[in-house]
């Protein structure tokens, strides 16, 4: 244990920043290089809405069977270890995606690619948590702008590699080869430790007051991001009869506008107040996930996923300084707890979202979505104001 602990004694420096952002670009990527094979990959296994539903369930519950122990394995191997572990994990399921041809394929090459991605994603917090904290200044909202740019390289070049006639498996060992690459380029700065000074302070814990609703929060923006992700492919060739091999674009338009909102978050949060931010934003993605579906041509309803990037964008991290403000719990275990049921939403939430297109239709399960995205900002000025009492 004493190496532990004189590794916890080391500070990170610019290495470890530039690490860390790529890593939070290998999982955006990974993650996004999934939304243009959605259409493909549900023509092949010859799976309806309903069908689709429950194997993007097994994507989940990959998910959040990984995320909870991650904590455990990252303090005892350390972060660059579970990330470098999770990484090759994805590259290599990744072309799974592409071959499966039956249901039950499909559901274990999706339980093993979420596992991948949730384990990923947490690994890559946890370490910028602690490289944040050494530097001394804010550097979360660009660590997720990374993310947000690996949405842009997973889901637009997928698209582009598929429109370009390319055969999904090949397309996929592109980019796994390209996850890989930058694994290779970030090794040296991924950390050695995975927990700097918290001692046995666990990772996740139960929410309770106005953190359980902060997390509820989370969940449904989380939600309005994974129906894009999802089932925004689907819906414009249903809906809007665009190609297959461009409905992909959907998920890069909404990838497009929340990167551009990340990176400028800071800057609209310190002008406009958080407050302004949640309400405006919430309102504003509703206001997109409703145009999308009345969208009167495939323009309108491209624009309608970018209002939803930019409404959505700037609301977690908001929702995330409210957590660590309140003082019902620790804030690092606040942070932990929406965190999960956040990605819930993300990863689990989506799976709802094929039982209301097979019983009513997905036009009306993304109101419904819009419809979570009207209810944060109509809440939050109440639970801001019982935060401030």
């Amino acid at each position: 244990m004493q190496h532990v602990q004189l590794a916890t004694q080391q500070r990170s420096g610019a290495i470890e920043q530039w690490a860390t952002r790529v890593g939070f670009l290998i999982a955006g990527s990974a993650m996004a290089a999934w939304a243009p094979l959605v259409p493909v990959a549900k023509a092949r296994i010859g799976a309806d809405d309903s069908t689709l539903g429950l194997l993007l369930l097994c994507l989940g519950l990959g998910s959040i069977v990984a995320m909870p122990i991650v904590g455990i394995l990252a303090s005892r191997f350390g972060c660059r270890a579970v990330i470098a572990t999770s990484s090759v994990a994805l590259a290599l399921v990744l072309p799974l995606l592409a071959v499966a041809d039956s249901i039950f394929g499909m559901a274990i090459a999706l339980a093993l690619f979420g596992a991948s991605v949730g384990a990923l994603d947490v690994a890559i917090n946890i370490q910028a948590v602690m490289v944040e904290k050494d530097s001394g200044r804010n550097m979360m909202s660009g660590f997720h702008g990374l993310f947000s740019v690996g949405g842009i390289v997973g889901a637009g070049g997928m698209s582009v590699l598929l429109g370009a006639g390319i055969q999904p498996l090949v397309a996929t060992l592109v980019f796994s080869a390209l996850l890989i690459l930058l694994l290779a380029a970030s090794i040296k700065g991924l950390l050695p430790y995975g927990n700097h000074d918290a001692g046995h302070t666990p990772l996740f814990t139960l929410p309770r007051g106005i953190v359980a609703f902060i997390g509820l929060l989370c969940f449904l923006i989380f939600l309005g991001e994974g129906a894009i992700l999802d089932w925004s492919a689907l819906f414009l060739i249903d809906a809007h009869d665009v190609a297959p091999a461009q409905a992909g674009f959907g998920y890069t338009v909404f990838a497009l506008a929340m990167t551009l909102g990340r990176l400028t978050g800071d800057w609209i949060v310190k002008t406009l107040g958080g407050l302004k931010v949640v309400v405006g934003g919430g309102l504003l993605a509703a206001a997109g996930f409703l145009m999308a579906v009345l969208a009167p041509s495939q323009p309108f309803a491209f624009a309608g996923f970018l209002l939803v990037g930019l409404g959505a964008s700037n609301i977690v991290p908001v929702l995330f300084s409210a957590a660590g403000r309140q003082t019902r719990m620790p804030p690092s275990h606040a942070i932990a707890a929406i965190t999960t049921i956040g990605y819930a939403g993300i990863l689990i939430g989506p799976a709802a979202i094929g039982f209301v297109a097979q019983h009513w239709s997905l036009s009306a399960a993304l109101v419904l979505v819009g419809g979570g995205m009207a209810f944060v900002a109509l809440t939050w000025p109440m639970t801001a104001r019982q935060q401030n009492a």
